[in-house]
């Protein structure tokens, strides 16, 4: 094989592999060209053909073989939407929960937790939505340089977030679909390209909790937002309407 044709293979490995370490870190958001209701379904039109991230590892940085979760964006110029599929082993549920109004600490049960920053130039502001597999939510203004962030008042600011959730009992699968209304994070004119930081994390189990993330931060909490990764709103492609 000649010196052109070796550099040839080399560069489509390079090529290859800088892909794979951008999609490591990048949720691509695919435009809709309208909004629609929740349904919690990934095999509805609306979320055919948009590219999934995986949460496979502990918030500490260990892979997690046993528990993963599927992650999809769209977006369209109202409103963001994202959706979860969490596999599970046991559920860990409240008894009394409250689908109407957001609960606080929502975290301390099982949850899907999305953050998506709103200030480039201050990436310790940003924004925490929270669902469970029941249909509770919660919403959260936060400054990561607050002690101990999400303990005080940041449950007081209202989004207009949505939820939908389902449990398949049988395959142990849960389903939650968010919708995030874009001026919300900042975002009034969303067109594609704009890229916002973000991160998602899971809480699962009782009494030896499992705490899972897209991208890991090496410490027991989903605050430290130079770890996160992005989202990259991109036009509709090959996805459904």
């Amino acid at each position: 094989m000649n010196k052109t044709a070796l550099l040839g293979i080399a560069v489509c490995l390079w090529t290859a592999a800088a892909g794979a370490q951008e999609q490591q870190y990048m949720l691509l958001s695919r435009e809709a060209e309208q909004d629609v209701e929740l349904t919690a379904d990934p095999n509805t039109p609306f979320w055919t053909n948009c590219p999934p991230v995986f949460i496979r590892h502990s918030i500490l940085g260990a892979p997690a073989t046993n528990l993963h979760a599927e992650i999809r964006s769209r977006w369209t110029q109202e409103n963001l939407y994202f959706l979860f599929i969490a596999q599970y082993e046991t559920l860990n549920l409240r008894t009394n929960a409250n689908t109407e109004s957001e609960t606080h600490r929502l975290w301390l049960h099982d949850c899907m937790e999305v953050y998506v920053g709103v200030d480039p130039e201050h990436p310790n502001l940003y924004r925490g939505f929270q669902m469970s597999p029941l249909g509770e939510f919660l919403d959260l203004n936060i400054d990561s340089t607050r002690p101990r962030p999400g303990y005080g008042d940041e449950h007081l600011w209202d989004s207009g977030m949505k939820v939908k959730a389902r449990i398949d009992e049988k395959a142990k699968i849960w389903y939650g679909e968010m919708q995030i209304p874009m001026k919300s994070i900042n975002l009034p004119l969303p067109r594609p390209g704009i890229e916002v930081s973000v991160n998602f994390c899971r809480q699962d189990g009782r009494q030896s909790r499992t705490f899972m993330a897209w991208q890991p931060t090496g410490e027991w909490t989903p605050h430290r937002p130079e770890k996160f990764g992005t989202l990259r709103l991109v036009d509709g492609g090959n996805a459904g309407p």
